[in-house]
């Protein structure tokens, strides 16, 4: 395609990613600028959804702690921290028929509830998007960021939205925009879990030269409407065992009553799973079968569906968070609290943190003789740092790293010990003494995976009944993904042979079971010969492809702006 003129469009700072990280760093810059005087300061906020909140995904229990910090007067101002948590339960299924319903005092306080809400992270952040609007924050929905820009000297020079009307041929259509350029003096990335600026990024600055290898799970939701009989506002329960025992496979689950008669449940399986024919999905489901789980919702129904990566490496993985010109916020830089099962508290005084170095700095440039509203002066003097390392000395200082590092642990015991001496391990971490060593888990996800001669244990799924259990067709059209179907697939194989060469006769082709929405699949050839194909329009964005893929063959980029899935309430 020829070159295309661009309009460039220049702020003082701009935030990739309408989630809990973006928008409390956008809130705390402008709640700063308003406060000190300087009106002026200017900040945008890009989003890939077609509205603030419709890619947002998670459980969720919310502790409030950042909220109480961002907005001390939240319940005045209606946040939506309706359902304060009444009943904290945990369970380890023994089998299919049986659990253990484990005493208070065995449970790690880092899991304990008291004083959190069940929430919707979407109405969290679509509130969260209205206060910011309130502050004069630019928010642009159905925008996504497809390109990093620098400056000559290597510094970001901010992000270039995607193009729009690109067809499957790589070609403009007739109805063909062009995307803009975004320049500010601060770039600030916070895409959530995997995103894919922030891996360039990390890649690029070698910010993670330091950190242990992160780590990833996948997150599968399901939204229920169930008989008001059953249903018991603030019960929040968790567990783990079966049916992800059966391969050995880490994780575990939660279900939480929320109002309006709904119920969130979900799984979160370890991405450093062995087990080659084990399938997420389908765990899910089966899950759903056992009593204590099945006991809520016969009788009811399910709403929606949705997956997302998590991230979980914690403390021990964070990368550098600064470079010139930008930084990573909230799950871009993996500040989920895993022993909490936890991270949207985190992402938020991460946000927060960055916003008010960011803002310290533009102020101290302004001071100098710097102007407000414009990008970074490409010629003369720059009055404006290049790099917020005020931002890592604020995150040093603070309790989210204070509760970070108190968490090291609880994830690599996990990985090299199992569920029973792991759990036994967090317990003596969390509940009686800290011990005075750091574990490291230094092998990727995607390695973990054995090929299908060194695991031949199949897990038996029963079919979906398509009322309790379901297919993954089915659970994506509740999801309401939609993309524009014309266009360029947005998940990249780096040689389109190696699924059938190299995938299939090693792991038998494992995306076919880990993606959770059927996007890939092993079809048959009229001459019987096999071909990988790739359903793009079924993503749900989780982004599970591009972590792990035993060859890291696939990468995934951002689809056309306002494509992927709409959750409601999720």
């Amino acid at each position: 395609m020829e070159h295309i003129e661009r309009e460039a469009m220049e702020f003082d700072v701009v935030i990739v990613g309408a989630g809990p990280a973006g928008l409390s760093a956008a809130i705390k810059i402008r709640q700063l600028a308003i406060e000190n005087n300087l009106p002026d300061l200017s900040v945008c906020v890009v989003e890939k959804g077609s509205e603030v909140g419709a890619h947002i995904l998670s459980g969720a229990v919310l502790e409030p702690r950042a909220m109480n910090e961002l907005f001390p007067n939240w319940k005045e101002e209606g946040a939506p921290l309706n359902v304060p948590v009444t009943e904290d339960e945990t369970y380890f299924l023994l089998s299919d028929t049986k659990a253990q319903k484990m005493p208070y005092w065995m449970v790690p306080k880092s899991m304990h509830n008291e004083g959190n809400y069940v929430i919707s992270l979407g109405n969290v952040v679509r509130w969260l998007g209205q206060k910011a609007e309130e502050l004069e924050v630019s928010i642009f929905p159905g925008f996504a960021a497809s390109e990093i820009l620098y400056h000559e000297d290597g510094t970001v020079k901010g992000i270039q939205t995607g193009d729009m009307g690109i067809g499957k041929d790589g070609q403009p259509t007739h109805n063909f925009a062009p995307g803009y350029e975004l320049h500010a003096k601060y770039t600030l990335f916070a895409e959530g879990c995997r995103g894919h600026l922030g891996k360039r990024l990390i890649a690029g600055f070698a910010l993670d030269r330091d950190a242990d290898p992160q780590h990833y799970g996948i997150g599968i939701k399901e939204l229920w409407e169930i008989d008001p009989a059953k249903h018991k506002p603030g019960l929040v329960m968790h567990g783990a065992g079966w049916p992800l025992s059966e391969t050995g496979s880490a994780g575990g689950w939660w279900l939480y009553h929320a109002e309006n008669n709904q119920v969130t449940l979900g799984m979160i399986v370890d991405l450093s799973y062995e087990n080659p024919h084990m399938y997420p999905f389908m765990e899910m489901q089966r899950w759903k079968t056992h009593p204590t789980i099945k006991q809520f919702l016969e009788g009811g129904k399910r709403i929606s569906y949705g997956a997302r990566a998590v991230v979980k490496g914690g403390f021990n993985s964070l990368p550098k968070l600064t470079f010139p010109g930008g930084c990573l916020i909230g799950d871009d830089a993996g500040f989920l609290n895993f022993s909490k099962i936890k991270g949207s508290h985190t992402a938020m005084k991460s946000g927060m943190l960055c916003g008010e170095a960011v803002f310290e700095a533009i102020a101290a440039g302004v001071a100098k003789g710097g102007d407000l509203a414009i990008a970074r002066v490409t010629e003369g003097e720059d009055h404006f740092e290049k790099e917020l390392v005020a931002y890592t000395e604020k995150y040093n200082n603070s309790w989210l790293k204070e509760e970070l590092y108190k968490a090291r642990n609880f994830g690599p015991a996990m990985h090299k010990f199992g569920t029973w001496i792991g759990g036994a391990f967090n317990f003596i971490d969390q509940n009686i003494f800290k011990v005075p060593f750091t574990l490291h888990d230094l092998k990727q996800d995607f390695a973990a995976l054995k090929t299908v001669d060194a695991s031949t244990f199949k897990p038996n799924y029963p079919k979906p009944d398509g009322k309790l259990t379901f297919d993954r067709l089915s659970s994506v059209f509740v999801s309401n993904t939609v993309h524009e179907e014309n266009q360029p697939a947005h998940l990249k194989l780096t040689n389109p042979e190696t699924p059938i060469q190299v995938n299939l006769p090693k792991w038998d082709e494992p995306a076919q079971r880990y993606c959770p929405a059927g996007v890939y699949e092993v079809m048959e050839n009229d001459d019987g010969s096999k071909r990988f194909q790739i359903n793009a329009a079924n993503c749900v964005h989780c982004k599970t492809c591009d972590i792990k893929d035993p060859s890291q063959n696939i990468t995934w980029v951002t689809p056309e702006g306002g494509g992927g899935p709409n959750y409601p309430n999720m």
